[in-house]
């Protein structure tokens, strides 16, 4: 176990960056790839791209071209990632860019197999059903086809982009008919379907002219400096194409974003020739990494010791990423962290309790007169505070923590989530015996806890399960992910110290029923075909799972937790518990896998199950 321990602390801390903290890598995305293409194919043929541009769009777009082909799955459709099954949603976006780039003649092969593949899901009326209700992705995905020319712009829905005008206190109120995210893809694709196929009644175009600009100067506002809308190439992509076919490719929006995309193109490696789904989840990972090397205190102590000017660095990062003024994208509050330190990022329910777990496992590292190679604890307590005061006001009033926007009920993306009311829980856990009371801090805080541990009781599964909102499994019915769910779920009582609760119990013996023959956990087939020698378990799920039973008493969970100690014991052995796997939902279930997940789930689980038996060794010695 030691061994195995320590090769999962070294191979993470190999993974940190010169400036102290961790980047990790996202999967490269073939939807991604496929916006990309066709916006800058669409802007290479406008009035306003230079020469130089135009030779760097075209060997861009020639190399993703190239990756896109070499991506088509046997059954002629595409998956978001090259380890996921066919979607129509991509396949339809990767046949747009084939037309968008002119080169539907030279690759008629390829889209033949793809046009098959998207009737036999059901052609624009699949597409449609994918998504129901929810029209952030469908519209887009459609009005990009449409600017391809190979779907009508009757298909494509239209979108109220005048509402972005509306005052954002009032975006909840008004039931847009996309998520919170998505207002940048509400005003251009609302605009293009105005502007290139505008309504039959003369008083409703007259009317709607009117919100042109004022729409677009919102859209101009929220514009982060990076050019990337979220760091997120799909978004950018959509804004971007929506704006240079209704002749404005000299804007700002489109100037910045097309500099984006072209930034954000991968140029080496096996992802060469692709875009990935974001820039990075810097942030994100950061956090992960310091609770996963912290489940071992003692270790972690030793490492901070050896390297503290490295991880004071790091930790003045993190806190640096911290959200310090009202957010122009969502109108958050400051105190939040956004999943990358980049321009585009915005704050959420997952990654700042994250970061507040963070930065309590460094406070118990730091000194409060700040002694060389430490960190103040007044400065991280007051860093904490502000966090927690912004996660208290996020709270909804079904008890339950949204990602981004308070209020946002309707669509399934802005609903609260089990995983994310779980983290949080566990950040103020970590943090309310500390914090100061100003403002009645401390009893909103003990407040929260309880209404939160209600809405997870409210929202337990039949099975005993829990679903998340971010993760997801594409061997499971609906791509849901209770291995995760479940998992980060009773984190949260295991912190509680409420594992007696009926609940929790019921949890628990839900991941003991669902552990696979070979000791692991989640994964599917999709797994075992991928990677046989893992055979179907994830090594992502495999670690949270076991992480969780290694906390539980009771002698089957026990049993269980050895048999998924056992499955990473080998895995690391044969240096595999660096394999990713798409568990990663992105905006409107696009998935993803990113390079840290395994090893930094990895690394948690065999700390922490050392460090228990190290507790075990010493008590009966």
């Amino acid at each position: 176990m030691q061994l195995a321990s320590q090769k999962a602390r070294e191979l993470l801390l190999g993974e940190r960056g010169a400036q102290g903290h961790w980047e990790g890598q996202l999967s490269a995305s073939a939807l991604s790839t496929a916006t990309a293409i066709s916006a800058l194919s669409f802007y290479r043929r406008s009035n306003t791209c230079e020469t130089e541009t135009a030779q760097n769009i075209d060997s861009q777009v020639d190399a993703g071209l190239t990756w896109l082909k070499s991506q088509q799955n046997d059954d002629g459709g595409w998956g978001d990632t090259g380890l996921n099954y066919s979607n129509i949603s991509t396949s339809m976006l990767v046949v747009a860019a084939l037309h968008a780039s002119d080169r539907a003649v030279e690759l008629k092969d390829s889209i033949e197999r793809a046009e098959s593949y998207i009737s036999s899901e059901g052609g624009i009326d699949g597409l449609r059903r994918r998504y129901g209700k929810d029209k952030t992705f469908a519209v887009p995905i459609l009005a990009n086809c449409a600017m391809a020319g190979i779907v009508p712009w009757k298909e494509v829905a239209t979108l109220p982009f005048f509402a972005a005008c509306v005052p954002r206190r009032f975006y909840s109120l008004i039931q847009l008919p996309v998520v919170s995210y998505a207002v940048p893809a509400l005003v251009a694709i609302g605009q293009a379907k105005f502007l290139l196929d505008p309504p039959r009644n003369p008083i409703s175009r007259t009317v709607l002219k009117c919100f042109v600009k004022p729409s677009l100067k919102v859209l101009e506002k929220m514009l982060p400096a990076s050019g990337g809308f979220l760091e997120a190439v799909p978004l950018t992509s959509f804004v971007s194409m929506a704006l240079i076919k209704t002749d404005r490719a000299s804007h700002p929006v489109v100037q910045k974003g097309i500099q984006f995309l072209l930034n954000s193109f991968r140029f080496e490696g096996e992802s060469e020739g692709s875009w990935p789904i974001d820039t990075n989840l810097a942030t994100w990972n950061t956090t992960l990494a310091i609770n996963a090397l912290a489940s071992h205190p003692d270790s972690f102590a030793n490492e901070y010791s050896a390297n503290s000017q490295q991880w004071t660095t790091g930790i003045n990062w993190v806190m640096s990423c911290q959200n310090q003024q009202t957010h122009p994208f969502t109108g958050a509050a400051p105190g939040g962290w956004g999943w990358t330190d980049l321009s585009g990022a915005v704050p959420d329910a997952d990654d700042t309790p994250g970061a507040l777990l963070a930065l309590k496992r460094i406070s118990q590292l730091s000194a409060p007169e700040g002694e060389q190679g430490r960190i103040p604890t007044s400065k991280i307590q007051q860093s904490a505070e502000l966090g927690v005061d912004w996660l208290i006001n996020l709270q909804n009033n079904d008890k339950g923590w949204p990602t981004f926007c308070r209020g946002w009920l309707k669509l399934p993306f802005d609903r609260s989530g089990t995983d994310l009311t779980a983290h949080v829980i566990r950040s103020f856990l970590a943090w309310r015996d500390e914090i100061s009371d100003t403002k009645n801090r401390k009893t909103k805080v003990n407040r929260a806890i309880k209404t939160g541990f209600e809405y997870l009781r409210q929202h337990q599964e039949k099975d005993g399960s829990w679903l998340p909102l971010w993760f997801g499994n594409q061997d499971m019915p609906e791509d849901i992910n209770p291995f995760y769910g479940t998992a980060k779920v009773l984190m949260a009582y295991r912190d509680a110290n409420l594992f007696d609760t009926k609940e929790a119990q019921f949890g628990l013996r839900w991941l003991r029923e669902n552990q696979n023959e070979d000791g692991g956990w989640g994964g599917g087939p999709s797994t075992n075909w991928q990677n046989p020698v893992l055979g179907e378990s994830s090594v992502e799920e495999t670690a949270l799972c076991t992480e969780i039973m290694l906390d539980d008493p009771n002698p089957d969970s026990q049993n269980a937790a050895q048999n998924g100690i056992l499955w990473l014991l080998e895995a690391t052995e044969l240096n595999l518990i660096t394999e990713s796997w798409p568990i990663g939902f992105y905006f409107a279930k696009l998935w993803y896998f990113e390079k840290l997940y395994p090893l930094i789930f990895a690394t948690s689980t065999l700390n922490r199950a050392l460090r228990l038996q190290e507790e075990h060794e010493s008590s009966t010695t």
